[in-house]
C-alpha cells in the first residue's frame, strides 16, 4: 500500500472565511491488501463492522479499481470513476473490494459556504456515490491541493478551499452534461441560447423558435431548463435585465428609453420586473451606482 496524507489545524481567520480544510490524501490499496490503512486518527479510523460518522465533508474521488459503500439508505457500488460524497452525522462505511484494491484521492472541508453550496445542489444530495468517470483536472485539483498542505504556508486555506469548490462544480457540471453529449438536443439548446443572446430586445416566442429549430415545444422546454437552469423565458429575461442594467450603468438613456429597446410592452412592466429581480426601481439602481 502507498499513501500520503495530512490533517489540519485551523485558525479563526481560516473559519471565517467560510471554507477551510481538516485533512487531504492519497492512497494506492493493493489487492488483498486491509482497508482503511493504519495511522489516522480516532474520529477517522474505522472498521467494516462498525462504521463510522464524521463531523464534516469528505470527497474522496477513486480512479482505479471497485468497491462498495453502505449508509443506512442502502448500498451503494463503487466502480473506477466514483466519487464519494461525505456528510456530516451520516453513518458510513465502504471498502475496496479485496481483488482488486482502489486508489483514491480524498479531502475533508467544513465551513458555512461548503455547507450551504452542498445543500444547495439535488446533484450533490441525491447519492453518496456519483459516477463521473475519468476527469483529470479534478486528479489535478487534487494533487494541488496535495501540494500546498505540505508546506502550510499562510493562506493555504484559503487557497485549497477554491479547489474544493473547483472539484464540487465539476462534479456537478459533469452530471448535468452526461445526457446531452454529443447529442442533437445538446446542440438544439445551444443554437437556442445563441438565438436569444443576440435577440435581448426582441419579445421571442418561444413555440415559434422550437417550431424552427424543428423540435417539439415541451420536449425543447423541458430540456433548455435542464440544460440551464432556466427555462426559455427566464433565461431570455435574465439577458434582458442584464443590458437593462448596462445601460443604466454606462448610458444617459432614460428608463422609458431603456425599456423600449429593449421591447418591453410598457414602462411600468419593466420597472416592475427589475424591481423583482433587484430589490430596487431602474431609477434608484441608477442613483445608487452613480453615487459610488
Amino acid at each position: 500500500m502507498h499513501y500520503s496524507f495530512k490533517y489540519l489545524t485551523h485558525n479563526p481567520d481560516d473559519s471565517n472565511w467560510g471554507m477551510y480544510l481538516t485533512v487531504t490524501g492519497t492512497a494506492r490499496v493493493e489487492p488483498e491488501a486491509a482497508y482503511p490503512p493504519t495511522g489516522h486518527p480516532t474520529g477517522y479510523h474505522f472498521n467494516w463492522n462498525n462504521g463510522r460518522i464524521l463531523q464534516e465533508y469528505q470527497i474522496n474521488y477513486i480512479t482505479e479499481g471497485e468497491g462498495i459503500m453502505e449508509t443506512r439508505e442502502g448500498s451503494f457500488p463503487i466502480r473506477e470513476g466514483s466519487v464519494i460524497l461525505l456528510r456530516p452525522n451520516v453513518w458510513h462505511r465502504y471498502k475496496p473490494l479485496r481483488q482488486t484494491g482502489w486508489v483514491e484521492h480524498y479531502v475533508g472541508f467544513m465551513g458555512e459556504i461548503a455547507e450551504r453550496m452542498i445543500r444547495s445542489s439535488v446533484i450533490l444530495t441525491d447519492s453518496p456515490v456519483l459516477q463521473i468517470g475519468f476527469q483529470e483536472n479534478i486528479i489535478n485539483s487534487f494533487r494541488d491541493i496535495l501540494n500546498h498542505v505540505q508546506t502550510e504556508r499562510p493562506g493555504f486555506h484559503q487557497v485549497c478551499s477554491g479547489l474544493v469548490i473547483q472539484i464540487l462544480g465539476q462534479i456537478i457540471s459533469t452530471k448535468k452534461n452526461e445526457n446531452f453529449q454529443h447529442s442533437l438536443i445538446e446542440k438544439t439548446i445551444q443554437k437556442a441560447c445563441t438565438i436569444i443572446r443576440d435577440n435581448p430586445s426582441k419579445n421571442l416566442n418561444i413555440e415559434d423558435l422550437a417550431r424552427d429549430l424543428g423540435v417539439n415545444y415541451s420536449l425543447f422546454r423541458k430540456a433548455f431548463k435542464k440544460y440551464t437552469g432556466l427555462s426559455p423565458m427566464q433565461y431570455h429575461t435574465s439577458l434582458r435585465l442584464k443590458q437593462a442594467i448596462y445601460l443604466l450603468t454606462n448610458t444617459d438613456l432614460s428608463v422609458k428609453e431603456i425599456s423600449f429597446d429593449l421591447g418591453f410592452c410598457s414602462v411600468f412592466y419593466f420597472s416592475k420586473l427589475f424591481k423583482l429581480k433587484t430589490n430596487q426601481t431602474p431609477s434608484e439602481y441608477r442613483r445608487g451606482n452613480r453615487s459610488n
